[in-house]
């Protein structure tokens, strides 16, 4: 079987929200690029994106409380959630351009409207909570969040939760009525059903097996399910892969991509199956975590929407793992240390050890240990009504800063070669909720010759991100059209 070999301006690398949002930007402004699209799995997002592999929450910093840490001096640190909730807004405000225009269809597959709570227990988890509402509510993106530690108005928020909860302890939530579910894996499938119909080729059970630079750009060599190597050429490379970006971008050997390395946990939720109890809660609320180990281990409670159907989530539970993706290989990890990384990874492990004892000890939680974290929120759940399901893995990056040697980055992190010819994200967290953000700002400095020209067009799709309003009335009214485009 000969080798074959193709060439277009711009190749992404990963079938998952990033590449979609990415692919969807430059069909957009730049149609006279010819796009290809390679994905090792068969089918579109199945790690992360997919629905069943994230939490799904459309992350705006309602409720998360982990966005917004207290300072020693007592005050709240809002800077994260603001910026956060800008991000959404932008993805939000996309979504509804491209239904507008026919681009994609039926927002009610991949978005709902859901009320974001967040609940708390303590005297101490109570103050911070009251703290963190009187900070937010300044902002004009949290003037509808309500507060309350009244257990009959908690309880119309989310009576599942409240219905045997013990309320001689102070209690408190703040409610947020404008939340949203986002199934991302639906998400992206209309996206590259666009993107087909557009020109843009789609290739599945393809493998990137190396990624070398070149005069002009890069050559990517693939093996598909038959077997047959196939180069690409290509002027443009976007790695896409989650958290299985890092192993590849080290292979273009960009200095960029040296003294990086990743720190994956996998994960796992409860999943009810009763549909009587299912049907009592319509929010998702968020706790506090009880660790400071790990940023990522909030509790939270969770309506989602998939296929058209009603869950109840209850999690995360991190683990220990040394895969990168949930489908990859134990090797993942150790086949990502070299020379370049060596120090890093030395100084995140001595760094990071009550962490690695923490997820080593929520591997081999029982069930019914589970169960009892589950029974924080919920005093009554029966184990008979809960099934366990495996997550997506989740991975942080270790960089150095110039604060802090081998630190454990929070959020997705953006990688760019200096000539602007390659780039990924690295990371998890909110990444695929501000992917219009993360990939605007790839655009605009892999394509800054280009991206100057493209802002008439820009300004079209996202007025709020051009300053376009006069007036908060103005902006107010157009965030309405966005929430009835998308029938939220």
């Amino acid at each position: 079987m000969g080798k074959a070999v193709y060439r277009s301006d711009v190749a992404l690398i990963g079938a998952g929200i990033m590449s979609a949002t990415l692919g969807t930007f430059l069909t957009e402004l730049a149609p006279y690029k010819s796009i290809t699209i390679f994905e090792k799995q068969p089918d579109i997002g199945l790690e992360n994106t997919n629905g069943w592999n994230n939490s799904g929450t459309g992350h705006s910093a309602f409720c998360e409380l982990n966005y917004t840490p207290e300072n020693i001096d007592g005050s709240i640190d809002v800077g994260t959630a603001l910026n956060i909730n800008k991000k959404f807004q932008l993805s939000l405000e996309m979504w509804a351009y491209l239904i507008e225009q026919g681009r994609i269809s039926s927002p009610e597959d991949f978005i709902h409207r859901l009320p974001h709570i967040s609940f708390v227990k303590g005297e101490k988890n109570v103050h911070f909570l009251k703290q963190r509402f009187s900070t937010l509510l300044k902002e004009p993106a949290f003037t509808n969040m309500l507060y309350s530690e009244d257990p009959t108005t908690l309880a119309e928020w989310m009576p599942l939760i409240m219905s045997k909860q013990d309320t001689s302890e102070p209690i408190a939530a703040t409610y947020v009525p404008n939340g949203t579910d986002v199934n991302f894996g639906a998400l992206s499938r209309k996206l590259f059903d666009y993107l087909q119909q557009e020109g843009v080729e789609l290739k599945l059970n393809h493998k990137v097996k190396d990624i070398q630079k070149i005069v002009g750009g890069w050559r990517i060599s693939i093996t598909n399910a038959k077997g047959q190597d196939i180069t690409h050429f290509c002027k443009f490379l976007f790695i896409g892969c989650g958290g299985g970006s890092l192993p590849l971008l080290q292979k273009t050997g960009i200095p960029e991509s040296k003294h990086l390395a990743s720190f994956p946990m996998s994960s796992l939720f409860m999943v009810c199956h009763n549909p009587e109890i299912i049907a009592q809660h319509h929010a998702k609320v968020y706790g506090r975590s009880n660790t400071n180990t790990s940023q990522i281990s909030v509790p939270h409670l969770d309506t989602r929407f998939i296929d058209g159907k009603k869950y109840l989530f209850f999690g995360p539970f991190s683990g220990f793992t040394m895969k990168f993706l949930k489908s990859g290989s134990i090797f993942d990890l150790a086949k990502s240390l070299n020379p370049h990384n060596f120090v890093e990874v030395h100084w995140a492990g001595i760094k990071n050890l009550p962490l690695a004892h923490y997820l080593i000890k929520q591997t081999f939680l029982t069930k019914e240990q589970r169960m009892n974290e589950l029974r924080h929120f919920i005093p009554q759940a029966k184990s008979e009504d809960w099934d366990i399901v495996t997550a997506g893995n989740q991975v942080q990056i270790i960089k150095n800063t110039p604060n802090e040697k081998a630190k454990r980055c929070f959020g997705a992190e953006p990688i760019i070669s200096e000539d602007g010819s390659i780039a990924t994200l690295l990371g998890s967290s909110f990444g695929a909720s501000a992917s219009v953000a993360e990939v605007l700002n790839i655009l605009s400095k892999c394509f800054s010759d280009e991206f100057s020209q493209w802002q008439e067009k820009l300004n079209e799709m996202l007025p709020s991100q051009a300053n376009l309003f006069t007036n908060r009335a103005e902006l107010e009214n157009y965030y309405i059209k966005i929430n009835n485009i998308l029938k939220l």
